[in-house]
Order: C-alpha cells, then structure tokens, then sequence
C-alpha cells in the first residue's frame, strides 16, 4: 500500500477506503490501525456502525491483531455505535481521540448512517461537519463507505470522495470461474501515486497488495 501510495497515507489526511460488499475494508482499516500501534507507536480508535464489536474482535484475532493488551494500556478503544441513535456521536468520537490521544481512526462506515438520516441534504451535511471535527483533531483517518452494486458511483451518497484528501477504490468482480480483487489508488492529495490497477488478496496475515503486478477488470475500462 506505502508503495502504490508513494509513501502511504499523507499524516493528518482523511482518506476514503471504498468499495462493493465483500471487498475487505474492515480488514484494511483495523490492519491500519493495528500496526500503527504495534510498529509506530500510533494510538488509535475504530468507530463501527455495523459490526458487533466480539465478532469483530474474534475475526481479527485469525489474523493475529489482539487489540486487547493496547486496550488495556489505554493505546486503542474500540466504540460500537448505533446509527439509530447517532444524536451525540461527534461528542463520544472527539472525547475518545483525546483520551487516546489517538493518531489513527477509522470510521466504518459512513453508509450506515443512511439507517438513521433519510435526508439526504442532512446526511451530506453530518458527513461533512464529521471530517470537520477529525480534521480539527489532526488524525490520519480511514473513511470507510460502499459502492452499491452496479452503481458508477465512488461512494454511496457521492460526497466521501469530496470531503477525503485521497480515496482508495476496492474491487470485487467475477471473472469467470473465479473472483478476482483489484485496489486502485484513485487520488491523493499532494503526492505522487500508482494509476494503474493492482490485485491484492486477503489471507490469514491481513491484506497483501503486489504493487509490481496489474490487474484486469472486465468492467473497468
């Protein structure tokens, strides 16, 4: 990812991870903030919108990310928030970065909003005043939403990528007999980046890019 990106994610940036069901944005934004933790002293805070918070813990443990000891060191905090009451959701986030004094934050995901706040002028706005605040705290933050299935869209509300500094594109296609996975680095604010589209896998050591190899989608041209 460093290399596709040109040095990774700019600090203080927010960035867009997106993409279809499936495509493994979780996977890529609790690897982010586990090895912020582990091999650069970064502390970090994962909002979910979606996930149970002991199956999440249980599915990143397969791939060997125990958030638990930095949770007890005070390092990590995980908040499972539910988007059917999401009135003071900004006040929790902004006082658990502090208390973390986190670096690194991912919020999974936007889409999950949509649950709670049919309008949609109102959901832009709350997506917005949400990068205001991480932006006030000087976080490096993954912004997780997804592509509806068939849609030409990057996001599902299409103002993610207007509100990010740089927006990763994960993609999830049949070919033929088998599924392929391609991750594309769509754009990023003040650094130079891979154009081209790369294959990446998922295994039990978390998510693998080959930045020296291209991918092929039918789909994109």
């Amino acid at each position: 990812m460093d290399e596709l990106m040109g040095g990774g994610i700019p600090r203080k940036q927010i960035c867009l991870i997106t993409g279809t069901a499936g495509t493994g944005k979780t996977t890529l934004c609790a690897q982010f903030i586990f090895n912020g933790i582990a091999k650069f002293n970064e502390n970090g805070v994962y909002l979910s919108f979606e996930e149970p918070e002991e199956s999440m813990r249980e599915n990143l443990k397969s791939h060997g990310w125990n958030f638990d000891d930095y949770e007890t060191k005070g390092q990590f905090s995980f908040i499972r928030y539910d988007p059917y009451h999401i009135e003071d959701v900004f006040d929790v986030l902004e006082s658990t970065i502090r208390q973390t004094k986190a670096k690194r934050v991912v919020i999974d995901s936007v889409s999950a909003l949509g649950l709670h706040i049919k309008d949609d002028a109102e959901l832009r706005r709350m997506i917005f005043n949400l990068s205001v605040v991480l932006r006030k705290l000087e976080c490096t933050t993954l912004l997780v939403s997804e592509i509806p299935t068939d849609s030409k869209g990057l996001s599902r509300y299409g103002v993610e990528e207007f509100v990010s500094d740089s927006v990763v594109v994960l993609y999830y296609e049949r070919m033929q007999s088998s599924f392929s996975r391609a991750i594309q680095i769509w754009k990023i604010r003040g650094s130079e980046h891979s154009e081209k589209l790369h294959p990446y896998k998922i295994g039990k050591e978390g998510f693998i890019t080959y930045p020296s190899e291209e991918a092929f989608m039918g789909s994109i041209k």
